[in-house]
């Protein structure tokens, strides 16, 4: 987020179903995927949020012999399905950045062939899935959920939202912004999340009742975030006036790690009942070059050295059961305690289906 949070996560992910022309940046060796092929060189494809503490990935590549190379492909929706047109010829051997959102489709197209790392059994059992061909493994998770602005309900004596409820009262009618669910991946959790609190047969109801009180939709997380949010540091220099944004549980201590001066609390806070949990997958692509490579490379993903490091680069929580995450991101941006959660098999059933349903009734 400027404050990093950008870095974050899924700054969010578009959710793209037509997939346009994407360009590549690559880290760590240069070389291209031929030169990889049965070589000592690795090759990770990820979405742009992908981030790292280089001499965490510089003592696995001492380690494991390997080096290794990350293309970034894009945002999370336009990632997978470009690992899906190409996963014949993929682009490198390991995918990371498919969350429960998507993952259906890309197991579905037989993104992934079986592997289980060393070290799953570590890994918290609420997030595990597909055990019995263990074609992905996950990575970490976050919580999808509307963030608001201190210094704002402060000034105006209004006690700041909560629930999901509350966001349909008229004391917030014009405060909320959130980003488009057809093309962002926060848009399309918070989306989701209404779907689970209130069934298949009451989302719709609710999503009519929010855009009477004046939700505003916009394309992104970037642009809600850093235009339109005037609470985070962007806004304020942009002179935002939506005090309510969809964004993630951890954007609190991006706003506190990356001012300057540091404040000694956040400026914004969290609606803990209207989160939505969202969790990442990574596994070995079919048809990958480095298959030796591919799963060392894995096995590193949930190592404790990585779940550890990954808080602070990500802003996203580990999954294994021993990492610790820092004080100052415990802090400010804890999980939420109830987030609402739907299996991926129903988000599978339903997800175009919603988004059809949400598009038609909120943007036109």
């Amino acid at each position: 987020m400027s404050t990093k949070a950008s870095t974050k996560r899924r700054t969010a992910a578009a959710v793209v179903v037509a997939l346009g022309l994407v360009t590549l940046s690559a880290c760590g060796s240069s070389g291209s995927g031929d030169k990889a092929a049965g070589s000592g060189t690795v090759t990770l494809v990820s979405h742009d949020s992908f981030a790292y503490s280089k001499s965490v990935l510089h003592a696995f590549e001492q380690e494991s012999g390997y080096k290794v190379r990350i293309l970034k492909d894009g945002d999370a929706g336009q990632a997978v399905n470009k690992a899906i047109l190409t996963k014949d010829n993929p682009q490198g051997d390991v995918f990371f950045g498919v969350d429960n959102t998507l993952l259906s489709r890309a197991l579905d197209n037989g993104l992934f062939q079986p592997y289980e790392p060393k070290g799953s059994d570590q890994i918290v059992q609420r997030y595990r899935v597909d055990e019995d061909k263990h074609r992905v493994t996950p990575i970490d998770s976050g919580d999808i959920c509307v963030n608001y602005d201190k210094a704002y309900f402060s000034k105006h004596r209004l006690a700041p939202p909560t629930s999901f409820d509350d966001l349909v009262k008229p004391a917030y009618k014009n405060l909320l912004v959130t980003e488009n669910a057809s093309t962002s991946s926060p848009g399309l959790g918070f989306l989701l999340g209404t779907a689970a609190k209130y069934g298949d047969a009451g989302w719709q109801g609710y999503w009519k009742k929010l855009k009477a009180n004046g939700v505003k939709v916009v394309d992104g997380w970037e642009q809600a975030y850093n235009d339109e949010f005037s609470g985070s540091a962007g806004g304020k220099k942009a002179k935002a006036d939506r005090p309510l944004v969809v964004s993630y549980a951890s954007s609190p201590p991006a706003e506190v790690i990356y001012a300057d001066p540091k404040p000694k609390t956040a400026p914004t806070g969290v609606a803990g009942g209207t989160c939505f949990r969202q969790v990442e997958y990574a596994g070995l692509l079919s048809n990958a070059k480095n298959t030796k490579g591919g799963k060392a490379l894995l096995d590193f993903l949930i190592s404790f050295r990585f779940q550890q490091d990954m808080p602070l680069n990500m802003f996203v929580y580990p999954v294994r059961e021993t990492a610790k995450v820092p004080e100052v991101f415990a802090k400010f941006g804890p999980q939420a305690e109830h987030p609402e959660t739907l299996a991926p098999a129903e988000i599978a059933k339903n997800r175009d289906q919603w988004v059809k349903s949400w598009t038609s009734l909120v943007l036109k």
